[in-house]
């Protein structure tokens, strides 16, 4: 049980108590809510319940407090209950409990943090999902790594998760990729073969294009241009996926599935989606197209799901399809898309779609990620290829690296502009909070390989001699990690996670300058044994909070 559920279960009784004993008037059904007090003489938790019973029981708030905190029942977790000005009943958790914490978390191990929020509820988180037609620009990142964090966050509190990329190999978009294709390789081969009108630009699919006259020959050149196109198409959409998934395997981002937009089509489930919304008269046909009937379900105007004249579907007449194959088939609980700001006016056709099958449309979560601006030293940057100016996200990493990318994309709310400054990125200084963080991990490492050094055995130890300021305080925010994981899970917020890494990080830094950790001295091995034993149970936490933001946890630096 959490600790905040213990205090609210605590914090219960003593009502019942003191409306049983008369020192309050029964005051009905009310919410008991556990926070963390601003200041630290204030305890480790608070609740401001008396100032909300203030008026039913007409009493004054610090009445109603002290008599709360005179129920409060004994409990081995909590040292001390205090009612404060102007209504709030404060819980500093007790000495011997924080001290007991230390197994607790070196016990768990890796798997320290994990909570049973979501048991038995599955959800699909599904992000990047870019159009298969060359590298992923850098714009793509921030969703990539907001995606995979959060699909880790979720998978720690519980959820059965899957991680999906939803790949667009059908459309309009595709065919104007594959007839690019066919030009580069005819002009690969000798031929003065002009781009098509619209064509995709850039060297990629110049380079894609010798590649498949290297590997396949030529002889496709005497073909006609759609059975050219019928050979070429699929390698070229594998080894432009390859090119996909291995920049974001390199950035720490894997998949479940791989899920095809053209298996939509081919196997007939979008028609079939489509008949049920003509037979609820929720997709009329108008002008030649077939729209989707989103004004009878509140929205301002219908959308069109089969375009006039050669009748190809729209991006959203297949996400129809889509969602309804994740719902409905797959039968997720959940599902979150992770989306670019430029996505906003998708959001409630998205949510309008789910109420035409019938169901709740808080089902579906979309973030938006917004826009990222980039500087170094102090420069804002236009990505440009004729500037040499990055463009790509494997450049990003080849300038940076994965961890920094991680980081720093995860260090602000998906909904706030950021600027990702590169210079800081990589200075290795405790000025850069990726640096930092790292370090703090490969410090911890090291005290532990000292400990090893020197022969010291502390796999028995008495916790009771943790008693100094700095080490309380570092196990208070050790443990404070299963609450953030429920919190960014719930929210799904997973920028609480470098927030918490840097928090426990700075109380590693205070617990190193106060108290020494390593000593074979006379006297001192006893507390030695036992802060190697808290030295453990820091890593295990900072080793399991870089492991859900996609981080390596380095035992050197």
């Amino acid at each position: 049980m959490q600790i905040i559920d213990t205090l609210v279960t605590l914090v219960s009784e003593a009502l019942d108590s003191a409306q049983t004993s008369g020192s309050l008037p029964t005051a009905g059904d009310v919410e008991i809510k556990i926070e963390r007090p601003k200041l630290a003489e204030h305890g480790d938790f608070s609740t401001s319940l008396p100032l909300a019973l203030a008026r039913s029981t007409r009493m004054a708030p610090l009445q109603i407090a002290e008599a709360i905190a005179n129920a409060v029942p004994e409990h081995f977790m909590v040292g001390n209950v205090a009612h404060a000005a102007p209504g709030f009943v404060n819980f500093t958790l007790s000495t011997s409990w924080l001290q007991s914490q230390v197994n607790v978390v070196r016990n768990a191990g890796d798997e320290f943090g994990s909570v049973e929020t979501g048991k038995g509820q599955s959800v699909q988180v599904e992000f990047v999902s870019v159009n298969p037609t060359g590298p992923l620009h850098v714009g793509h990142a921030r969703g990539a790594v907001i995606g995979s964090s959060l699909a880790n966050v979720l998978d720690a509190a519980g959820y059965d998760v899957q991680r999906e990329y939803y790949v667009n190999d059908a459309g309009n978009q595709m065919r104007v990729f594959y007839d690019t294709v066919y030009s580069r390789y005819m002009q690969a081969a000798g031929h003065d073969e002009p781009l098509p009108d619209p064509a995709y630009p850039g060297e990629y699919l110049q380079e894609l294009a010798s590649d498949l006259l290297n590997d396949l020959g030529d002889s496709s050149v005497s073909k006609e241009k759609s059975e050219a196109i019928a050979v070429l198409a699929p390698e070229s959409l594998k080894r432009t996926l390859k090119d996909i998934r291995n920049v974001l395997s390199s950035l720490g981002v894997e998949y479940d599935q791989w899920f095809h937009e053209s298996e939509l089509l081919s196997s007939g489930r979008f028609d079939e989606v489509l008949n049920f919304l003509e037979d609820s008269d929720l997709v009329v046909e108008r002008d030649g197209a077939k729209w989707f009937a989103a004004t009878k379900l509140g929205l301002e105007e219908d959308i069109v799901v089969i375009r006039s004249g050669e009748g190809g579907p729209t991006y959203f007449g297949t996400d129809i399809a889509y969602h309804h194959e994740k719902f409905m088939e797959r039968k997720f609980d959940r599902v979150i898309n992770v989306w670019g700001a430029d996505h906003h006016g998708h959001v409630a056709r998205m949510h309008a779609l789910l109420q035409a099958f019938g169901l709740d449309p808080d089902r579906l979560t979309i973030i938006l990620n917004q826009i990222v601006n980039f500087s170094n030293e102090g420069e804002s940057l236009k990505f440009s290829k004729r500037n040499n100016v990055m463009v790509t996200v494997e450049e990003l990493i080849e300038e940076v690296g994965s961890d920094a990318c991680r980081f720093t994309f995860l260090s602000r709310s998906p909904e706030s502009h950021m600027e990702f400054d590169l210079s800081l990125a990589k200075t290795q200084s405790s000025e850069n909070p990726v640096y930092y963080v790292q370090y703090g991990h490969a410090r911890l490492a090291s005290i532990l390989r000292t400990a090893a050094e020197r022969k010291i055995d502390f796999d028995t130890a008495d916790l009771s001699l943790l008693t100094h300021a700095r080490e309380l305080e570092l196990i208070r925010k050790i443990i404070e990690l299963p609450a953030v994981i429920e919190r960014a899970a719930e929210r799904l917020e997973p920028h609480h996670l470098p927030h918490y890494a840097m928090d426990l990080a700075r109380s590693l830094q205070r617990f190193y300058e106060d108290c020494r950790v390593v000593s074979l001295e006379e006297g001192e091995l006893e507390i030695s044994r036992a802060r190697l034993q808290l030295v453990e149970a820091a890593k295990y936490a900072l080793h399991r909070t870089l492991n859900l933001m996609g981080m390596t946890s380095p035992e050197r630096m």
